[in-house]
């Protein structure tokens, strides 16, 4: 008996496993109600009486070395499916990490920023509800000038604490106003933002949508300036520098201009954005009238400007040939999954 004993204390100290069906043998082998160890105290009364004291203490020392194996196999195992449950299976291969994309918008206009920071404009912002001043009267739009008409305004309702006329912005230009008035020249500023109309939303328009409009004041400005402006951003952005500049009205400006650029004829797609004509309208522009100088403080015999501004959304239409405006605010996962490779 004292041999088996040794054997069986070895076998324990021995055993090793990270496995609960391979424990639960182990378990059964040496402790179960048939286990070799339940045989030993079995057969305990067959050890001669001068042997008696020896031998049983080496079998209880060997149940007690069987159990603490048990115990300590028993408590690794609970550990680890801790761990596989708070981390998951971490024998398991990796997944790659879903990459998440920029919306359309952002992209634009993150390049069109990008551009304009490389000769020198900087990004001014201001508030997307307006007071009549700075959106329309210092703006060369005085109250019930007609060309008001041509934005749809949201306007805000009057209340006790609101002592003048508010309204959701109709367009960028008044961040310009804003600048002028902290600001002396020169300038040179961009101001991107969101802007409201109240429109029909269709495939081609929306009562919210997103502009960048520029700014530039100074001493000696003139339309040639304004035109090699345009003529770089045309070739940055979109890779093409041949533009045309139409005669056009904008209150702020004079003159004013809408800017083409020829976008070419070789594909069916070309064909069907430019009406079969090659050019393709993206802005409009003018020189600041000296009337909305005279309104921010700035001499007009001193300082001259020019001004652009443009739809971040109609760019991006041209950039990636996106057919419905709609689409930049669905969320449709499907359709921003495509801008994963754009940063």
């Amino acid at each position: 008996m004292l041999e088996l004993i040794t054997q069986y204390q070895t076998e324990i100290n021995s055993f090793q496993s990270g496995n609960a069906d391979e424990i639960e043998q182990f378990r059964i082998k040496f402790l179960g109600t048939k286990g070799l160890i339940k045989s030993l105290f079995d057969d305990f009364k067959n050890v001669p009486n001068e042997q008696k004291k020896e031998v049983g203490q080496l079998l209880n020392q060997l149940k007690n070395t069987a159990n603490d194996k048990l115990k300590s196999l028993q408590d690794a195992l609970e550990n680890q499916q801790a761990d596989q449950g708070k981390f998951g299976d971490l024998t398991r291969p990796g997944y790659p990490i879903e990459i998440g994309a920029r919306h359309p918008i952002s992209i634009v206009r993150n390049k069109i920023i990008e551009i304009f920071n490389r000769i020198g404009y900087v990004v001014s912002e201001g508030p997307e509800i307006e007071d009549d001043w700075h959106n329309f009267t210092a703006l060369n739009l005085p109250e019930y000038h007609p060309a008001r008409d041509m934005q749809d305004t949201f306007f805000i309702e009057k209340s006790d604490d609101v002592k003048k006329d508010m309204l959701l912005r109709t367009h960028t230009s008044s961040v310009q106003v804003r600048y002028m008035d902290t600001h002396q020249p020169p300038i040179r500023t961009i101001s991107p933002g969101r802007v409201y109309r109240n429109e029909d939303i269709s495939a081609r328009s929306h009562c919210l949508f997103h502009q960048v409009e520029g700014l530039y004041i100074d001493t000696n400005v003139s339309f040639a300036d304004l035109k090699q402006t345009l003529m770089y951003f045309t070739k940055e952005m979109f890779g093409k520098s041949k533009i045309r500049l139409r005669p056009s009205y904008f209150p702020f400006t004079e003159p004013s201009a809408e800017v083409d650029i020829y976008w070419g004829l070789e594909t069916e797609v070309d064909y069907r954005i430019t009406k079969g004509t090659g050019w393709l309208e993206i802005m409009g522009c003018g020189m600041v009238d000296p009337n909305v100088l005279k309104n921010a403080n700035i001499d007009p015999e001193k300082y001259s400007g020019f001004a652009f501004g443009m739809g971040i959304e109609r760019i991006a239409m041209l950039l990636y040939q996106i057919p419905d405006i709609r689409m930049f605010y669905e969320n449709d996962v499907n359709f921003l999954k495509q801008f994963k490779s754009v940063i």
